[in-house]
Formats: structure tokens, sequence, C-alpha cells
């Protein structure tokens, strides 16, 4: 049965289910904390490509208990934890610019991670513009960007993006999107962070325009954090111990194709948006948020 998963440590989990020997990517865990876990996935051949069915770079995946609860300052130690992993992809300088985009409908909560993270960064482009400075060792040059989605704006998301990139300028693009997961729980514990740029609207089933390096000409580190799960899957999984169903032909004959999230949603997004914020604050602002 073909699951359908954006999280890189999903896709691992099915080939050790699998008992694949797949070659072509290293695996490394590490745990922060009682309530933080890293999983550090590189793809390193095209063998690890066609393993994974994504680009070759490095996928990190952030498992966090408790956020829902709001558990003993588990939302700013989860922030100083993916910061740490931002500061492994982009290296603070003197001059450093980077552009932060919202990807996603702020109008959809599942699909408004974006958004309301970058409405949470600190943005600081205009004061270099109004001091006349080329860089600062306390912040970085930030600009933000909510270029909402084509069926709201009528124009290509990515395209929209490479016209604020010739704008800007940035050494970094950092990209916020939601994603689909294979698991109801990560919905409420995990972010995956990676170098390989990200496709709008992936986690709602609407692929568009790759937002990547080749594209736009500029690094990407894309962010997300799963918020919704295709029904195809929640019923493949729950049919795995009724060997008599034909799943796949009776959700054809059903047409079940729907999106499914949690009834936690709203409170998901805010607080993974400030978790990805914070964190995006600390990595680029470090006289600021020391």
């Amino acid at each position: 049965m073909q699951y359908r998963t954006d999280l890189a440590v999903e896709v691992d989990a099915l080939l050790a289910e699998a008992r694949q020997q797949a070659q072509g990517y290293i695996k490394k865990q590490s745990q922060i904390d009682e309530d933080i876990s890293v999983t550090e996935i590189k793809i390193t051949t095209e063998e690890g490509e066609r393993t994974f069915g994504k680009p070759r770079g490095t996928y990190t995946t952030l498992e966090v208990e408790g956020v829902l609860e709001e558990k003993n300052d588990i939302i700013m130690r989860a922030a100083r934890a993916l910061a740490a992993e931002l500061k492994k992809l982009i290296k603070f300088d003197y001059f450093l610019k980077v552009l932060v985009v919202g990807l996603g409908n702020e109008k959809v909560t599942p699909d408004s991670l974006g958004p309301h993270t970058v409405d949470k960064v600190k943005i600081t482009s205009h004061l270099f513009k109004i001091f006349e400075c080329d860089g600062d060792w306390e912040m970085a040059n930030v600009s933000g960007f909510n270029p909402s989605v084509t069926g709201v704006t009528g124009m290509e998301t990515a395209e929209l993006i490479e016209r604020a990139v010739s704008l800007v300028k940035p050494d970094v693009v950092i990209a916020v999107d939601s994603l689909a997961a294979k698991d109801m729980s990560r919905m409420s514990t995990t972010i995956q962070v990676c170098d390989t740029g990200i496709a709008p609207g992936a986690g709602m089933g609407n692929n568009r325009k790759e937002i990547n390096e080749a594209g736009l000409g500029c690094r990407v580190i894309a962010i997300g954090v799963p918020t919704v799960i295709d029904s195809r899957t929640l019923l493949m999984e729950a049919a795995e111990e009724i060997k008599d169903w034909d799943v796949e032909e009776y959700i054809r004959q059903k047409e079940l194709d729907m999106i499914v999230t949690s009834t936690d949603i709203d409170q998901i997004i805010k607080n993974f948006s400030e978790i990805i914020a914070n964190a995006i604050n600390i990595t680029l602002h470090p006289g600021i948020y020391s």
C-alpha cells in the first residue's frame, strides 16, 4: 500500500517495517531532553533519492512531546532546539540577508502555519534602509512575505516568490508550510527542516511549482509541520489488520479523496507557529534573542 507523507522520518519508518536494505542515506538520532528528540536523515545518492522519493539533502525532524499541554516551558525549549538545527544550515554573519516566506492560506486553519509564523518573525529590512546600514552584528536583514495561494490570488505562488527574491536579493529563503503525515499523532509533535526546498500546498494535496535553489538562485530552507492526513491513509492503516478488505478498490469506488485534520488544529497552529518564529528569531537575530 502507498502511504502519503511529506515526512522523511516516516518514509524511513516504512522502509524499516518492510525490512528493506535501503542504501544512499545516513541516519542519526539524538535526545535533547526528556521531551525533545532529533532525527537527521541525509540523502546522499541517486539510490537514496529513489528510496525516499525526495531530492538529496538534509532532512531534520524534531519530535516534541507536550506542545498542546504547554508542558514545562516546552514552547521555548522546542524553539531553542529548532534554532540549534537551523544554525547548522544558516550561518550568521554581518551581511546576512534573509527572506522568510509564509506559504499557505491564512483563511484555512490547517494551511495557515506559514502566514501565522511570518507574522511573529521580527522583520528588520526597513531598519537597514532607514539607517542606511549594509549589515549588523546583532541582527540579520530580514524581510517577510505571505504570498497566499493561487486559488486566492490567481497567480502562481512560486512566481510571486521569485519576484520578491529579485527585489530583496536574499542569501537565504526560509519557507514555512503545512505538511501531510501518515500518523495522526505527528500533528502535535513534529517539525521537519530540510535544505532542498518545498512544493507549496503539498500538505493540502495541491502541489504547485517547487520553490528551491534552482528556481530562486539562492539557498532555500524549508520548515514544515504536519497538519493534515489524507483520508485514504487513515483507511489503509485501519484496514491493515483486516486481510479481506481490498482497501484501494474501496477508496476508488467511494471516491474518498479528503484531507483530515485534528480537532486541536487551532492550538497546533498557534503553538507551532510560535516555536518556529522564535527559532527563526534566535537564529537570525543573535544580539536580540541571545
